[in-house]
């Protein structure tokens, strides 16, 4: 049999964010896949570095739209840990009120592509207007739908009233009764089923092999889950359980979601009813000591990784960020390979994506002298203006 290289991205109707993948197809099934990363890189690690600790709380929040609260928190962990600043429990509480609220967001929004990708539109609309229930709480709560700007240093910038408190327990229960007619839908439906069972198969060996992470990863039978194994925030006093299936396929990674939705709405009353009194902040130096700290955080999508590197200034010498999506890539790849063409869109979406936070560029050598080259964030943007002009897209910057 004959085959075929078919691209499929960067633009792509079936992609929700652009990403070029290279697809070697013999007939209607995937003999090999590769993913190219850059084509969404930002530059965000080394503008961290020309900012200010304070003003790298909204840079950070900024790497994803539906992960924001989860990088924030993961950021500020690592400067107060440097400062050695003891967060207050109310603040704590909050921070997983909004952690725990954005994961039922995001996990909605996730089921909503996944009707879409396997044609079942109604999925995607039912899933979509529920999605405004928990939106409208974040707003309540935050001020906004999403980037929601509740952390500071040292704590969280709103508190929560008890008639905020009976709103979000009115909106939970709307939510659970949703949900559990979801859960019925995936049950039972023929046309989930047909789509996803047996569909992206990732054993829990390969899983584990490929560093595999969140959902994707506890699909396949692996109980492994930042709030139990390295609990942060107040998730050491919340009873939960880790959503787990041994499907290890597509339908696997459905169940899960929808599993965790579940126990997320179970915290959230436990985080109402123990919340105690107290102060929301504490006072963090604009000066950070010099030394180094790495926080974990479960995001949505998986295990979030941040590391800040301090120089006893203002502004952080070094700031590393690991998004999920790029623990799930290799295993993207080995997903796919194997199965139909018609297939590799819910594939791909079932790792629930977010290339903009993970896509990343390495300047290794300049180009004139052959040398090592660091680039500082005026350079990188002279570059990125100056290459976009060559290609006649002059976007009316000034250098």
């Amino acid at each position: 049999m004959s085959k075929m290289i078919v691209p499929l991205g960067p633009q792509h109707p079936a992609l929700e964010e652009p990403e070029s993948f290279t697809l070697m197809l013999e007939g209607e099934r995937v003999a090999a896949a590769t993913v190219a990363l850059g084509y969404n890189h930002r530059g965000m690690e080394k503008a961290a570095e020309s900012r200010t600790y304070v003003q790298n709380i909204y840079l950070l929040e900024r790497i994803c739209g539906i992960c924001s609260h989860s990088h924030s928190t993961c950021y500020v962990q690592t400067v107060e840990a440097l400062a050695g600043a003891e967060v207050p429990k109310r603040a704590q509480y909050i921070r997983a009120l909004i952690g725990e609220l954005e994961r039922i967001h995001s996990h909605l929004l996730w089921l909503g592509i996944a009707g879409h990708e396997i044609g079942f539109m109604t999925l995607f609309m039912y899933a979509w207007k529920d999605r405004e229930i928990v939106m409208d709480i974040l707003e309540m709560l935050t001020g906004n739908r999403i980037n929601y700007g509740m952390n500071m240093l040292g704590g969280v910038r709103r508190d929560i009233t008890p008639e905020q408190g009976q709103k979000v327990l009115e909106a939970l229960d709307a939510l659970e009764e949703r949900t559990e007619y979801y859960k019925n839908v995936i049950l039972q439906e023929q046309t989930v089923a047909i789509r996803t069972l047996g569909v992206g198969r990732l054993s829990r060996e390969d899983g584990l092999r490929l560093g595999a992470t969140g959902p994707v990863l506890r699909a396949a039978g692996v109980v492994k889950d930042i709030r139990k194994d390295d609990p942060t925030e107040v998730y050491n006093e919340l009873d939960f359980k880790v959503a787990t299936d041994e499907h290890a396929d597509v339908y696997g990674r459905t169940v899960v979601r929808v599993t965790e939705l579940m126990e997320s709405y179970h915290m959230i009353r436990q985080i109402l009813r123990q919340i105690p009194d107290g102060p929301l902040s504490v006072k963090v130096p604009n000066r950070i000591p010099a030394g180094e700290a790495a926080a974990r955080y479960e995001a949505p999508r998986g295990e979030d990784f941040h590391y800040t590197r301090s120089n006893g200034t203002d502004k952080p010498e070094r700031v590393k960020v690991r998004a999920p999506t790029l623990a799930n890539l290799a295993a993207i790849t080995h997903m796919i390979d194997g199965g139909f063409l018609a297939d590799v869109p819910i594939v791909i979406a079932a790792i629930d994506p977010c290339f903009s936070c993970t896509d990343r560029m390495v300047r290794v050598k300049d180009a004139s002298s052959g040398r090592d080259d660091v680039w500082n964030w005026d350079k990188l943007r002279q570059y990125s203006i100056e290459w976009h002009k060559k290609r006649g897209q002059d976007l009316g910057y000034r250098i």
